[in-house]
């Protein structure tokens, strides 16, 4: 990465505000670290700062330029990686030596950090151990009061990973006929005034690019929305649907992959499964007039989990949301998992409040597009889809570490006993199992779902389908609370 601007526009002051802008005659380690530190916390969000080396300064203003002697500019460099490093968290600045009116100048770019607030030591000496989180204000580096160490707490990975600039990639790299395409849809006010705007001001009123004049760069919600290839910039934002007709263990897959804008690669993985995995049955009963109607997956379920795992799924991560389509469900996995404000016993319960939101810019446009509502809805948006199908509840699920996330979306009963039905083999040995979780909750009907896998040596999860089947069929039922209720055997 380069520094964004030259010497000559740092030196005239007509970009670049002063307050962003130290100069200094010489290489001082202590002074110039305590101002590399103050530009990286950027309290006031000004987008950092630059250091200039070898302007004798006045006022703020440059004075005279001397220049840094040739011979000196090895080791100051060397110096200045030396000491950057005792900057806490690791933060490096971007050098660059330049050329101007025959003389050399050392340029120091320090944009804002994510992970603030950072501090620097007090003095060089070796045994320091305090340390201090400068500041910038005005054009000086000053020690925060109380009340601005509180605000740099509170910008401390404030900035989440989806409105950040990307620093790889260029305005030329967002699409107009996207945009334009995404303002009509949502029928913004913008999309009548995109022909007549620069092309930087659209996308700033969009907010899909930074603001500073010197260095315009696209945020990342810009790329995954309106980039024709999202993945160049983010490896695996994409989402895999595999079939496995056999189940898992089987011989045949079938694997379709899926990339583009988010928007777009979502709409299109949900027709491929609303085409080839979707199917209704239609079910005339002999003490009805009305025929019975239901689908072996509930669009609409599928659509608020996969539209969820878009959503929340982690784009620094370089896995891909992954679709299986087995013969009894669909598992939706995308990766990382939810965090610790949300509980594993929320998960089992369906009581899910979110505190924290990984992606609200993603979340944003998704919204607009209405493939998604948030606002904690999603789980009884599934919950009431699943049940006004007759299908079973679904099972959410994460692993210890939180570094997954899956959401089971099960069969219809009728789907899968029919499909049991054309294969002897499996239909007994889904009975057998049946029968191993029937046995043990007769000779303990408090008994929990841990207990039974542990018991029948059957999975955890594959008893959970199991007593979703069975309470489906009206063979069981539970009667009381999650922890101290009871089964009973119908």
């Amino acid at each position: 990465m380069a520094v964004p601007t030259n010497i000559k526009t740092l030196l005239s002051g007509n970009v670049v505000e002063w307050a962003r802008i130290e100069f200094k005659e010489t290489w001082d380690a202590e002074a110039s670290l305590k101002t590399i530190c103050a530009f990286a916390n950027d309290i006031d969000n000004w987008g950092g700062g630059y250091l200039v080396i070898g302007v004798k300064e006045k006022d703020g203003r440059p004075e005279e330029l001397i220049g840094v002697s040739p011979e000196k500019i090895d080791g100051y460099l060397k110096d200045m990686l030396n000491k950057c490093k005792r900057i806490q968290p690791e933060y490096l600045p971007i050098v660059e030596v330049a050329d101007y009116e025959k003389k050399k100048f050392i340029i120091i770019w320090a944009p804002g950090g994510y992970l603030r607030p950072y501090s620097s030591p007090k003095s060089m000496a070796k045994d320091e151990k305090e340390r201090v989180s400068y500041i910038r204000k005005m054009a000086s580096t000053i020690t925060p009061s109380e009340e601005e160490k509180r605000d740099l707490y509170t910008l401390a990975n404030n900035v989440p990973f989806d409105d950040r600039i990307n620093h790889e990639a260029d305005l030329t790299d967002l699409n107009l006929t996207l945009i334009k395409s995404y303002l009509k849809e949502i029928n913004s006010s913008l999309y009548r005034e995109a022909d007549k705007m620069e092309f930087v001001d659209l996308c700033r009123n969009m907010n899909i690019v930074n603001s500073l004049p010197e260095y315009t760069k696209p945020k990342n919600v810009g790329l995954m929305f309106f980039s024709m290839e999202p993945e160049r910039f983010f490896p695996y934002a994409q989402i895999d649907v595999v079939q496995f007709p056999d189940d898992l263990g089987g011989d045949r897959i079938i694997e379709k992959t899926f990339k583009g804008p988010l928007h777009q690669q979502l709409r299109e993985a949900l027709q491929f499964i609303q085409n080839s995995v979707i199917q209704e049955q239609v079910l005339k009963l002999p003490d009805r007039a009305e025929a019975k109607r239901f689908f072996n997956y509930p669009y609409a379920a599928i659509e608020e989990a996969l539209s969820n795992a878009v959503y929340h799924k982690g784009y620094d991560v370089r896995e891909p949301i992954e679709v299986r389509v087995l013969p009894d469900r669909i598992e939706i996995v995308s990766h990382p998992g939810p965090d610790r404000s949300i509980t594993d016993e929320g998960l089992r319960t369906y009581r899910v409040f979110n505190r924290r939101y990984r992606n609200r810019r993603i979340g944003e446009f998704l919204k607009e597009m209405h493939l998604t509502e948030g606002r904690n809805t999603g789980f009884r948006k599934i919950l009431n889809a699943l049940e006004h199908n007759g299908s079973p509840n679904p099972i959410f699920e994460t692993d210890p570490e939180r570094l997954s996330f899956a959401a089971t979306i099960m069969i219809h009963p009728d789907f899968l006993y029919q499909s049991e039905d054309r294969n002897e083999d499996r239909n007994e040995d889904r009975n057998e199992k049946e029968q191993l979780v029937l046995e043990a909750i007769s000779r303990n009907p408090s008994i929990t779902i841990v207990k039974i896998a542990n018991e029948t040596g059957i999975s955890k999860s594959t008893v959970e389908r199991l007593i979703n089947a069975l309470k489906t069929k009206n063979i069981i039922e539970r009667k009381g609370s999650t922890k101290k209720g009871t089964w009973i055997i119908r």
